[in-house]
């Protein structure tokens, strides 16, 4: 569609008035004869010599009648029959741009189609100017339709190339919000999706709110204004979801929602969106681009929202669950609770302390025995030793009646020999001692 528009308006293009190629161009006999004064071509043109209205507007004719006949694609709007004739207005299937186009009418009632607004044809026609009120129309000899096949075709590459790119990819889909606080609503000016959508959802759940952007839903205007009505709903940060619908209608209808702007313009909202486009046997592209697709309007309002009255038996049959599971918890506890206060330990908790009383006591016995043993060995090993003490004593031998001398030095003088007469000695007794003088020295008897 686009390639046969452009072609059609690269052919049209006026660049050769700017470059002033219009100059050599013969004027119409019928044309007013120029001022001698007047520049011989578009370049030779200023401000103090400009050409005048009469005398550009035939210039301009006689250019655009020598381009040959176009083929040019678009959309039909308000046509009208007179006579043998009939006018109408060839819009752009994207753009707004509309040319002027007349048909003979013999023409147009061999269509297979109706020849009614918004019908997609291809119009064989050639350009024309019109000197008196500077229109540009487009005089048609052939027309026809646009085939389903032939859309369906473009289509289905456009589906191709989408899918490519990975804008269908599941893995980029968001999970739409439980509760949503606000939702957002691109609908039809008038119609019933509106109504389905929002009676639906607060019928579920009342409490949901809804800022609505109406639309254009079919047409020219559809684009522009569906993907106007996305970007902003999406920066609105108290919309949770995004509702697109519209209630039905005919396969050519529904086209715009498969259009290549619209599609990328869903694929980069970052709000969750449901597409809710016609019944379910339509599937625009837009549907394979959505968060979620609904069937219907009405299946897009009970999508978006819980269903209160489901919610809120669910919520009491959790909490009779809840009851019930605490109860049987409670009586569980209980009866363990008794069964273990029944025990003896329990019961008599003294007697749990018999066997260690029993114990204790023979302990106490053992102990008492063996502190007793050990005291009656001690008692002997230390008379035993008290005896050898003083039998190895010396103070049991000066008892025995000897004494223990030592000489000035204080060593114990063992051997007379050690002494000389005259020396002093210290002798020590049992009890008591004494300082004598040697007056002689005997040696030891053999």
């Amino acid at each position: 569609m686009r390639s046969i528009l452009r072609a059609t308006r690269e052919r049209t293009t006026t660049r050769s008035v700017l470059s002033g190629t219009l100059g050599p161009v013969t004027e119409s006999p019928d044309a007013p004869a120029p001022s001698v004064s007047l520049p011989g071509t578009a370049g030779e043109t200023s401000a103090e010599r400009p050409w005048p209205v009469r005398h550009l507007s035939p210039k301009i004719r006689d250019y655009i009648a020598r381009m040959p006949p176009v083929w040019v694609e678009g959309q039909v709007l308000n046509a009208k029959r007179w006579k043998h004739m009939v006018f109408l207005t060839l819009r752009d299937t994207d753009e707004q741009m509309s040319l002027k186009v007349t048909l003979p009418a013999a023409e147009v009632d061999q269509l297979s189609v109706p020849f009614v607004d918004g019908a997609r044809v291809v119009v064989h026609a050639k350009p024309s100017w019109w000197v008196k009120n500077g229109d540009l129309q487009m005089a048609g000899e052939t027309v026809r339709s646009v085939g389903l096949g032939d859309l369906l075709a473009r289509i289905e590459m456009l589906k191709e190339d989408l899918a490519r790119e990975g804008l269908f990819d599941p893995s980029l889909k968001r999970d739409l919000p439980l509760v949503p606080r606000r939702v957002g609503l691109v609908c039809a000016n008038q119609g019933d999706a509106e109504h389905d959508v929002i009676e639906n959802a607060q019928r579920r759940w009342p409490a949901v709110e809804f800022t609505i952007r109406r639309v254009t839903v079919q047409g020219v205007r559809c684009v522009p204004e569906t993907t106007a009505a996305i970007a902003e709903l999406d920066a609105d940060p108290q919309v949770d979801v995004i509702v697109v619908a519209r209630g039905g209608g005919s396969f050519e209808d529904l086209l715009p929602f498969s259009d290549e702007t619209l599609v990328r313009a869903a694929a980069r909202c970052e709000t969750p969106l449901v597409s809710a486009i016609g019944h379910e046997k339509d599937s625009p592209l837009l549907d394979l681009v959505a968060d979620y697709r609904a069937s219907t309007p009405t299946d897009a309002g009970k999508r978006i929202v819980p269903d209160a009255d489901v919610e809120r038996a669910l919520i009491q049959e959790l909490t009779a669950d809840a009851g019930v599971a605490m109860a049987s918890r409670l009586t569980r506890e209980r009866d363990g609770l008794t069964q273990f206060l029944s025990r003896p330990v329990l019961a008599q908790p003294q007697r749990m302390l018999d066997p260690f009383i029993d114990h204790l006591g023979h302990a106490r016995d053992a102990s008492r025995r063996s502190l007793i043993a050990m005291l009656t060995h001690a008692t002997s090993t230390t008379r035993e030793l008290s005896a050898s003490l003083r039998a190895l004593s010396p103070q049991g031998t000066l008892d025995r009646g000897y004494a223990i001398a030592r000489d000035a030095s204080g060593a114990v003088v063992t051997e007379a020999s050690a002494l000389s007469s005259g020396a002093g000695v210290h002798v020590r007794f049992a009890s008591g001692s004494a300082d004598a003088t040697v007056t002689e020295v005997y040696a030891e008897r053999q």
